[in-house]
């Protein structure tokens, strides 16, 4: 019996692997280009980070993330998104000392136990993007830019940003009583997924992907209507930024991501219902990890998805050069 590769893994082989070489080459020339650094964390981390930074009650967290013990007891999880190992790290290295803002990216394995679907692995990668130090809306459009870029210097079209924003703490605790109350007359109606959700994280069922509950958060109160002056100010001004810088986008008030971390500014790119890139900010993060209260945004594209995308649209990578002629040897001393 052969050994196979676990489901939701892949192998790359030398017929893709300059497929990959080309991607990561075009993306680290462009980061550079903006300022950005590379970081590189371990594979596995402490997995309290992971239920700190990205909170109890997601998905990721309840259902999907790798976590084992090691030989010592203590509780560790495989790499489930890019984000908090990046804060961890700026934190621990002391990043926060340098001249803001700090910019890194970054390369790396997420692991997730999910559904198995077109472009998505039990392992797949990420290109990721993270800027530290600035509340400013043109960093959030910096961001946002460098990733539309990344898509245009491959040579994809037709693209779609969609970008919202989810305010802050003192927001989210007026809307969230807003949007309860709304659910709480349809809450029977409610996949039982949302039921919990209704009770521990209510934002997270206008992320739902089953239908009874997409049509019912149709006429969902609009968290946009209860944004502060400083949130909806920031909003606006992004707006602002990514007008000047000829980048399209679409106000789509039901993205809120599925990570607890994010504040204010969220975008997603997407190619035919597919999320291909996604991001925001998150202002408090530093500080749940330990750290000093900083702000922050960035974003993760992924790797398997782009490729599928360039696929798809018939956009071909260039092979490099090949070897077409091999001399050969004949005995030891010619060998030699």
């Amino acid at each position: 019996m052969i050994i196979q590769a676990p489901r939701g893994t892949k192998d790359m082989l030398p017929t893709e692997a300059y497929k990959w070489h080309y991607l990561e080459n075009i993306f680290k020339n462009i980061a550079a280009s903006y300022g950005y650094r590379e970081i590189r964390t371990p594979v596995f981390e402490y997995t309290e980070l992971f239920k700190r930074g990205v909170g109890e009650t997601t998905d990721v967290v309840q259902k999907e993330m790798y976590t084992f013990e090691d030989k010592s007891g203590r509780s560790l999880t495989l790499k489930a998104e890019g984000t908090s190992p990046a804060v961890r790290a700026f934190v621990e290295g002391s990043l926060y000392n340098e001249v803001q803002p700090t910019k890194l990216f970054y390369f790396t394995p997420v692991l997730r136990y999910e559904s198995v679907q077109r472009g998505r692995l039990r392992e797949h990668h990420q290109f990721g993007i993270e800027a530290f130090g600035s509340e400013e809306a043109s960093l959030d459009a910096e961001v946002i830019s460098l990733a539309v870029r990344v898509y245009r210097e491959l040579g994809v079209s037709g693209l779609e940003l969609n970008i919202n924003s989810i305010g802050c703490p003192k927001c989210r605790k007026r809307y969230n009583e807003a949007l309860k109350k709304f659910l709480s007359e349809r809450y029977d109606d409610l996949c039982d997924t949302c039921k919990s959700r209704f009770h521990k994280n209510p934002m997270r069922i206008l992320d739902c992907k089953v239908e009874s509950c997409k049509e019912i958060v149709k006429n969902a109160p609009v968290i946009l209507d209860y944004l502060c002056d400083e949130c909806r100010e920031h909003f606006e001004s992004l707006q602002n930024y990514l007008t000047a810088l000829g980048i399209k986008y679409k106000i789509n008030p039901l993205i809120v991501r599925g990570l607890d971390y994010y504040s204010k500014t969220v975008f997603e790119i997407v190619d035919d219902n597919i999320t291909v890139c996604g991001g925001g900010r998150y202002d408090y993060l530093i500080e749940e990890v330990g750290g000093p209260q900083m702000p922050a945004v960035g974003f993760g594209m992924g790797i398997e998805r782009t490729l599928l995308t360039l696929a798809e649209k018939g956009i071909e990578i260039p092979k490099p050069p090949y070897i077409d002629l091999y001399i050969g040897t004949m005995g030891d001393s010619a060998a030699l």
